[in-house]
């Protein structure tokens, strides 16, 4: 199955929701780095897209995670992130995006709603903008227990130094 297009540039996601606003649907929009997918991911992605017509998932760049979360991130690459992402049921579209947030991104694409974790509740960026033109913003419920850094810890101390040593 060709993904690619499902992935689309932000003037591609802009023109779709335009398209979309004609018709009187409404789009989607959230984003994140989506490192390692896990249920809380997929979860998440099921209730962003509950939310309208269609969801387009910003995905931070492999630069914009390594500034973000530091030189040991990403684990994966944004092209494999992107697809995998695509390949969700929930997830009509994937746009990667450079900078460190997206609201720059968000004020081009103009979505009708924008979903954020309620963990970013102090911060959505992108808000004022959707706010601003008619949209609103929806906070999900995270997944207990369910996180890339919990995936990271439990592949180290499975797999890491520590556990090698034990193993020997």
């Amino acid at each position: 199955m060709d993904l690619s297009p499902k992935i689309l540039t932000a003037t591609q996601a802009r023109a779709e929701r335009d398209r979309l606003h004609a018709a009187g649907r409404k789009l989607v929009f959230t984003n994140g780095c989506f490192d390692i997918l896990h249920r809380g991911h997929v979860t998440y992605m099921n209730f962003a897209r509950e939310q309208g017509d269609a969801l387009i998932v910003g995905v931070n760049s492999d630069a914009s995670v390594k500034r973000n979360k530091g030189d040991l991130r990403p684990i994966n690459a944004q092209d494999d992130r992107a697809y995998v992402l695509a390949s969700l049921r929930a997830v009509d579209y994937v746009v990667i995006f450079d900078a460190k947030e997206p609201k720059d991104l968000i004020a081009e694409i103009l979505p009708h709603v924008l979903v954020k974790g309620k963990d970013w509740a102090h911060y959505v960026s992108g808000r004022e903008v959707v706010e601003a033109n008619g949209g609103t913003v929806v906070l999900a419920d995270m997944v207990d227990g369910k996180s890339t850094t919990g995936t990271i810890e439990k592949v180290l101390k499975a797999y890491g130094p520590a556990a090698q040593e034990a193993k020997s």
